[in-house]
C-alpha cells in the first residue's frame, strides 16, 4: 500500500475544526478539481458520497463511505469501487501560541493500492496511456491537497495566514 499523509495545525477549537471536516459536500468550496460532492445518506457514519472530479479531459466520480465516526477525534472512510484505498481524518488538542486561544492539529491520511485502481473506470482520450495519467497526476493531488488546506484554515480561522502543512508519502504515493 502506498500511503498519502499531510497535517497542520489550526488555531480553532477541536469541535468547530471536527465538524467543519465532517461536512464533505463543503469540500468542493475549496478544489480546483473536485466539482461536487453529492451525499447519499443523512451524514456521518454510513453515509455514502459521490465525489466528481475533473482534469484535463478527464471526468471521473470516485464513491466513498464514512465507515466511522469517533465524535471530536476522528473520521475513517474508504474507497467502494475502482481503488483499494482508505483513510482518515484525525483532530488532536496542540499547544497553540501565545497569540491563539486555541489549537487544533489535524491529520489527513490516505493509504491506497494503485495497481488495484479500474483502468476501465475511466475512459482515456486515444493515443494517451495510464501510466501517463498516473505519472501527471501524482504531483497534482499533493498541490490540490495543499490548496485544500491553506483553504480550509482560512475559512475555519477567519483569516489568511502561512500554513505550515507536513507531507508524509510512502513509498511511491503522490
Amino acid at each position: 500500500m502506498d500511503a498519502v499523509e499531510l497535517s497542520t495545525v489550526v488555531y480553532a477549537p477541536r469541535e468547530e475544526v471536527f465538524e467543519f471536516l465532517l461536512d464533505f459536500p463543503g469540500y468542493a468550496r475549496y478544489s480546483e478539481h473536485l466539482d461536487r460532492v453529492e451525499a447519499f445518506g443523512p451524514g456521518g457514519e454510513g453515509t455514502e458520497y459521490g465525489l466528481t472530479f475533473s482534469w484535463w479531459k478527464l471526468s471521473y466520480t470516485a464513491r466513498s463511505r464514512v465507515t466511522e465516526v469517533i465524535d471530536d477525534e476522528r473520521i475513517r472512510w474508504e474507497l467502494t469501487k475502482d481503488l483499494d484505498a482508505a483513510g482518515y481524518w484525525r483532530v488532536e488538542d496542540a499547544d497553540p501560541p501565545e497569540s491563539e486561544e486555541h489549537a487544533t492539529r489535524v491529520v489527513f491520511r490516505a493509504e491506497f493500492a494503485p495497481d488495484s485502481a479500474n483502468s476501465d473506470a475511466i475512459s482515456l482520450p486515444s493515443l494517451v496511456s495510464w501510466d501517463w495519467v498516473i505519472d501527471k497526476a501524482k504531483p497534482k493531488i499533493q498541490t490540490e491537497a495543499e490548496r485544500v488546506v491553506r483553504r480550509a484554515v482560512r475559512d475555519l480561522e477567519g483569516r489568511a495566514r502561512h500554513v505550515d502543512i507536513h507531507i508524509r508519502t510512502t513509498p511511491d504515493a503522490v
